[in-house]
Formats: C-alpha cells, structure tokens, sequence
C-alpha cells in the first residue's frame, strides 16, 4: 500500500508550483532589450510614486526632494524607448504587437510621457502645488494611457 504524501509536503509542493506560474521565463536574447527596458521602467515607477504621494497629500511636500525626483524622471523618460527593437517582442515581454503594428502612435506616446515629465520638473522648479498636482496627474495619466494601449497585462 503506497504511503500517503505529508500534509506539509503536498503543501509545500503546491506553493513551488504556484510560485513558478508567476515567474516570467528568462530573456534569451543576446542583447537582453526586454530586461533592460523593464530595469529603466522599474526605476521610472520608483522615482514617479514618490511625488505621487506627495500630490496628494499622503507624504509631506520637501522641495528639494520632490525636484531631485522630477530632474531624475526627466532624465530617465527617454531611455526605455532604445529598447523595443522589431525582434524585441517574446517572453517575458509584456509588450502588445501595438507597439510594432502601431509605430507612430507608439512614437506618440513616448513623445507625449516625456513631455510630461518635463512640465512635471517645470511645476517643481516653480515649487507650487497646484502645479505640481496637476503634472503628477499628467504624467501618470501618460502612463495608464501608453499601458492599455500598448501593454498586456
């Protein structure tokens, strides 16, 4: 008579699993483009989420800090964008065809982000508020835009 699996055993062999279905295969590409444009994206969401909280009122307003954010995010709006080459579309993309299929709305996107983050930048030199709010609000609108457009979730 077979003996029966541990309870902990079955349970831990069912958390691997699980786990595993939400790692993402490895990119295989030579030169990596969908690594590399994840690492910038990262680094814009972790420069971004910052002001977001001070926008509204859910972390204290300290100029310097703020403005230091918004040179850092202007900087980085423009560097994802050398990373979609044409062959750049398979796992662990999570790249819509839109992006290939639709170049110039692509283009249009990335044109309209950095656009925002530069009036973002703009309103934290100015250090208002009211600026400041409404940049924030722009930029991430830009970015909810660009992602149901051109990303899968």
């Amino acid at each position: 008579m077979p003996q029966p699996i541990p309870l902990l055993a079955l349970l831990l062999a069912t958390v691997c699993a699980l786990t595993a279905c939400d790692n993402p295969p490895p990119d295989t590409h030579p030169d990596q483009p969908v690594t590399k444009r994840k690492v910038i994206f990262k680094q814009l969401t972790r420069t971004l989420e910052p002001m977001g909280l001070v926008a509204r009122e859910r972390q204290d307003y300290k100029p310097e800090a703020f403005l230091a954010n918004a040179q850092e995010l202007a900087k980085l709006a423009s560097q994802p964008w050398a990373h979609f080459p044409p062959d750049s579309n398979y796992p662990p993309s999570r790249a819509k065809p839109a992006v290939w299929e639709k170049a110039a709305e692509f283009k249009q996107a990335q044109q309209g982000f950095e656009a925002a983050t530069q009036q973002l930048l703009r309103a934290g030199e100015v250090r208002d508020m009211a600026l400041i709010q409404k940049a924030v609000n722009t930029v991430q609108d830009s970015c909810k835009a660009c992602h149901d457009q051109f990303r899968r979730n």
